[in-house]
């Protein structure tokens, strides 16, 4: 799930201006390399399409059959380890990384479901993996999201 959140926050707001990791092409091979792809174009050029569905599936402006098309050529078959029965997953080399974030997306969605979710800071364009007990985060950062949202409503308390 780290490479999923990685991806999903790979486009941030920094001092009001985005930020994106796969938009420079030695900046997204760096980051792919980091995550274990190639870096090459058409790895970029696919990851940077993942993200930009998976954030509109876990806003729920977009229905998440529009992953389906990540998923064209990717194959699952069963292999026997010292371990027991495990799925491989086969897909093309320049989409493997934009896979894995899809099944992860899915593995979240039903280990998880309701916990990956956007920032509550309306200025804030990243996500969040909610781990509480509680299931109540809000923000993706406490010491910076949480404590500006805080101090916002003390400001408005005190006036």
């Amino acid at each position: 799930m780290d490479t999923l959140l990685d991806l999903l926050n790979s486009r941030p707001l920094v001092n009001g201006e985005e930020q994106d990791a796969l938009g420079d092409p030695a900046a997204g091979r760096r980051w792919a390399r980091e995550h274990g792809g190639e870096g090459s174009p058409e790895e970029l050029a696919l990851l940077r399409e993942a993200r930009d569905v998976l954030r509109d599936v876990v806003r729920g402006e977009r229905p998440p059959a529009a992953l389906s098309p990540l998923l064209e050529g990717v194959h699952q078959t069963p292999e026997i380890t010292s371990d027991g029965l495990r799925w491989a997953v086969r897909t093309p080399p320049h989409a493997r990384l934009a896979v894995e974030a899809v099944l992860a997306w899915a593995d979240a969605e039903e280990q998880l479901p309701g916990r990956l979710r956007p920032c509550a800071n309306e200025a804030c364009r990243l996500f969040l993996i909610d781990r509480s007990r509680a299931n109540r985060a809000r923000w993706c950062s406490m010491a910076v999201c949480g404590n500006r949202e805080k101090a916002r409503r003390h400001y408005e308390r005190s006036r």
